[in-house]
């Protein structure tokens, strides 16, 4: 039904296109510094264990897993998971992208508030971007517009998680860049200038998310204002 409502497109386009642009440039700026040795020579894995060693937080794991750009901390088991080509690798992109999850970890470790907040809502979420809208859907259908407006409330948890997600992750990459430097795993202004570009880079995908999300919900506050005002 949305798909083939042109006032749809006219909102998603403009996302998808974005997103599209978003995804190239993440893996350019991996692509690029994954081919770009740092002068320690550690793998993602070895300069993990280092910096676990270094920050205190003893208690983290650490496990591979499948897939290219899929590395991410799991607070319920304390575990960072790095991909094949993060683990294993001595580029200055694997650097990055290991030290970032560490981060997480970090943040688990303090409590960090925001990292938190995003936890408390992903069972919302995940019942909210189902549930929304089939309440809009059903509300719009029966000319029950009261309905899909709580539709489009319960549906809004998308864009506020999505909100909630960014501060998180520019937390981590700014403790990434700290634990690389004081720890001298990274040892130079162009090894550090890398490891920005590729944290910046994935931060990216965030925001461009962020912006998919609120357009998809303007799409739907319209849809259905639209209704009301007939």
């Amino acid at each position: 039904m949305f798909f083939l409502d042109p006032t749809y497109l006219m909102y998603m386009i403009p996302a998808f296109i974005l997103m599209a642009l978003t995804s190239w440039y993440v893996k350019a700026a991996y692509n690029k510094w994954s081919r770009v040795a740092s002068r320690s020579r550690l793998s993602g894995a070895d300069a993990t264990r280092r910096l676990i060693s270094t920050s205190g937080l003893y208690g983290v794991k650490i496990q591979g897993t499948h897939g290219e750009l899929t590395d991410h901390y799991d607070p319920r088991n304390k575990t960072v998971f790095l991909s094949n080509g993060v683990a294993n690798s001595p580029s200055v992109a694997a650097l990055a992208i290991a030290a970032h999850e560490l981060g997480h970890a970090q943040q688990d470790a303090e409590d960090y508030f925001p990292m938190r907040l995003r936890g408390f809502m992903v069972p919302m979420v995940n019942i909210g971007s189902n549930l929304g809208w089939i309440l809009i859907l059903i509300g719009l259908f029966l000319n029950m517009t009261g309905l899909a407006w709580i539709g489009v409330l319960v549906f809004s948890g998308g864009a506020l998680f999505a909100l909630a997600t960014l501060p998180v992750e520019f937390d981590a990459s700014a403790r990434a860049k700290r634990m690389l430097a004081d720890s001298g795993i990274i040892q130079s202004d162009e090894e550090m200038r890398g490891v920005s570009i590729v944290l910046n880079a994935a931060a990216l995908t965030y925001v461009a998310g962020l912006v998919t999300a609120i357009l998809q919900l303007l799409y739907y506050v319209s849809l259905v204002s639209g209704r009301s005002r007939d």
